[in-house]
């Protein structure tokens, strides 16, 4: 018998191959087989998602520097889990657009009080749709952390922390971001289900954000408040002089774009 994965020769007692490390299927696929597939790997008490999920905020260190180090098993991978994130956002964006258009409609009442103010003359974005913003979340999501990577990176670089290189810095960052879109986009559906306005939900998730990077970075870097509270200002100076000028650029092409 051979691994159907690696096609490693296997002895018939085995359960999983001792090369690939999948785990040896013997039964025919059938709905009660698939069922328990799916129960083990999303639903059930010890799988990998809750695990991940939970640690993540128990001990995010334990989850990051062991996937650096080369745990591998224990968590999901971090661009498995990076990946499931983004499905999330894409539920979210769809039952934002379907079922909760009315009060997610930010960019009309935006361009209405532009047009509202006295010394408006002519609107530039009048006519532009800022909810199709929306629809662009994951590729914003994806686009964003390297940057972020960067961001604490070089901060840690200039300091003189440079236990991890960038790539590693890139796997800290993808697993910090997936955790805050997973419970940013949960926290937006079950609130706008309650009725409860958009903009504060963002505006309180938004801050909150920032909130778990502090706690993320303190736990990995194993630094006490006032370091960590050094190394997070810098990085968010990082972040916040790469964002104006990708938002500047942004505008830049968004103006040019409108006026052609």
């Amino acid at each position: 018998m051979n691994c159907k994965n690696c096609n490693n020769t296997l002895r018939l007692t085995q359960k999983f191959c001792d090369e690939c490390g999948a785990k040896i299927i013997q039964n025919r696929l059938k709905p009660k087989v698939l069922a328990q597939q799916v129960n083990e790997h999303y639903f059930s008490i010890d799988n990998k998602l809750l695990i991940t999920f939970l640690d993540l905020f128990k001990k995010p260190e334990v989850v990051i520097v062991g996937y650096v180090n080369g745990t591998r098993k224990k968590y999901i991978d971090v661009l498995q889990y990076f990946a499931l994130s983004l499905t999330l956002t894409g539920i979210q964006v769809f039952l934002m657009s379907t079922f909760f258009k009315e009060s997610t409609d930010m960019g009309s009442q935006f361009i209405n009080g532009f047009n509202d103010a006295p010394t408006t003359t002519n609107n530039p974005l009048e006519g532009y749709d800022f909810n199709a913003i929306n629809n662009y979340q994951g590729l914003f999501y994806i686009l964003t952390v390297p940057f972020s990577a960067l961001g604490t990176w070089f901060a840690y670089y200039i300091i003189g922390e440079r236990s991890y290189n960038f790539t590693e810095h890139l796997v800290i960052n993808l697993y910090y971001s997936a955790q805050v879109i997973i419970i940013t986009a949960l926290l937006t559906i079950l609130f706008l289900v309650f009725g409860l306005d958009y903009l504060v939900i963002s505006s309180i998730v938004y801050i909150l954000t920032f909130v778990y990077l502090f706690y993320v970075l303190k736990c990995v870097f194993k630094t006490n408040f006032w370091n960590t509270l050094g190394r997070f200002s810098l990085v968010m100076a990082i972040y916040i002089g790469s964002f104006l000028i990708i938002g500047l650029i942004a505008l830049i092409i968004t103006v040019v774009t409108l006026y052609k």
